[in-house]
């Protein structure tokens, strides 16, 4: 059974959503609908029998009347006349109103419910209910209280169909309007999540073809917009980016480390080979042995600097950080490589007093120590190496500068890199992980590590840290 997807079901959800909202809509609309209109039946009510009212006047005699041109109506009552005035509405509204004596007896007008409402009581200005033959109808009654007039009633009778009549068309207009708009916001919805989940699909997408095939340089295409589908978009291919320089930065330390190994290895082995061929002198086993102990301590020394970059890449937890007096650090470390002396070389050193980092106590020392034996390595003979700690309000810097051989300028961004040596008749005495350790290192104390060179004028590395790290 095939799974629905996510914008399917914001869109079913958000339609659910409006069809409940329809229907409580739809209620309301019917409960307020039903009270108006009995409301606008009691008011209509009220009014036509109140209006009536003063259409009805009594008169001791009417002798001075032209009844031949008179238009009102005149009814004999008690010692005088009835005037009901040709303004009295016997029906308006179909509100019915009907004049009653004091014994229920109907004067003048009409009434639907004569016989059913004849038994009801007055009740002055007070709506009463009856139901008559399944249909419930409204009875407002108003005494007469002018002269001549004690004991007449004025009877109003209305049906509550008279706002059934109106009900159908407001149901049938929100029938009709109601589902329309709940159809054309569930279809608007649709095309709306369609597009906002491009960006998602594509993303989808692009990680499915990244995860089956060999392409990682396949990024998702976004456009303009600045939303946040898109920067999502925008995030993941920064991530692919950085997948890709990691896996491309692997493939290179496995190529680099097998080129670096199988040098010693077959040197070792065509040491034993030799020495197997046939018996040797005591001084050629000595002489491949020599050879064979040499080779394996250079493949000594470069696994356990590709162990120790492992460490600090993968589990940088292994190295706590605490505050190091790294003016005693500096003076320490330097006052013990000072002893190698290598090629006439002399060590000078200053360090500021006071100054502390926080950080690695032996990752620091290496920092220093690798920057140290490179410049050994990399001096002119008799030359002379300087380091000096310094602090300031941004933090620290550590600088070991040369007066050796220096460094081309194309060469100054690659020299970082695992197994990078810019200097091939140098390869020899290192693995040449040392500059890219201390890269580590410095990434590890949320330092920076730069480099100013010129071609036999000496080298410069810095090594700085920010204020924050600087305890």
């Amino acid at each position: 059974m095939r799974r629905l997807s996510i914008r399917m079901k914001i869109t079913l959800w958000f339609t659910a959503a409006l069809i409940l909202v329809m229907l409580v809509t739809y209620f309301i609309i019917l409960s307020a609908n039903r009270q108006l209109l009995l409301k606008t039946i009691r008011d209509n009510l009220i009014g036509a029998v109140e209006d009536n009212v003063d259409e009805v006047e009594f008169y001791g005699n009417i002798d001075g009347v032209d009844l031949r041109n008179e238009t009102d109506f005149f009814l004999p009552f008690g010692v005088g006349f009835l005037e009901i005035d040709d303004d009295f509405l016997e029906q308006v509204n179909e509100v019915c109103t009907a004049l009653y004596d004091a014994d229920g007896m109907l004067l003048y007008g009409e009434n639907p419910i004569g016989e059913q409402v004849h038994r009801l009581r007055f009740v002055n200005a007070k709506v009463q209910k009856l139901t008559v033959d399944d249909t419930l109808y409204y009875i407002f009654d108003r005494e007469l209280r002018l002269e001549g007039t004690d004991g007449l009633w004025l009877r109003g009778v209305v049906s509550e169909h008279q706002g059934n009549m109106q009900m159908p068309d407001v149901m049938l207009l929100s029938l009709l309007s109601l589902p329309l708009l709940v159809f054309i916001s569930a279809v608007g919805g649709y095309l709306l999540t369609k597009r906002l989940f491009g960006p998602i699909q594509k993303i989808s997408e692009s990680a499915a073809q990244i995860a089956t095939g060999d392409d990682l340089k396949k990024r998702i295409a976004i456009d303009g917009r600045e939303d946040e589908l898109h920067q999502l978009a925008e995030r993941f291919n920064e991530m692919f980016e950085r997948l890709e320089q990691a896996f491309e930065a692997e493939r290179q330390f496995t190529a680099d480390a097998s080129h670096e190994l199988r040098t010693p290895v077959a040197v070792i082995l065509s040491q034993c080979e030799f020495s197997l061929e046939k018996p040797r002198s005591a001084e050629e086993y000595e002489q491949a042995i020599q050879t064979v102990r040499r080779q394996s301590r250079k493949m000594s020394k470069l696994i356990n600097d590709m162990l120790d970059f492992t460490r600090l890449e993968r589990n940088a937890a292994s190295y706590p950080r605490c505050a190091v007096d790294m003016t005693e650090l500096v003076r320490s470390v330097c006052f013990d490589m000072a002893l190698i002396k290598e090629n006439g070389i002399t060590l000078l050193y200053e360090a500021e007093e006071g100054v502390t980092l926080c950080g690695n106590r032996d990752l620091l020392a290496r920092l220093l120590t690798n920057l140290i034996t490179n410049a050994y390595r990399y001096g002119r003979e008799n030359g002379h190496i300087f380091v000096r700690l310094t602090s300031g309000e941004n933090g620290i810097e550590l600088s070991v500068k040369d007066d050796g051989i220096g460094i081309a300028k194309e060469e100054q961004d690659k020299i970082f890199r695992r197994f990078y040596q810019a200097d091939k008749s140098h390869s020899g005495r290192g693995t040449g992980l040392g500059l890219s350790m201390v890269y580590e290192i410095a990434q590890f104390h949320g330092g920076r590590i730069s480099v100013e060179s010129e071609p036999g004028q000496g080298s410069a590395f810095v090594f700085s840290a920010d204020r924050a790290a600087v305890t």
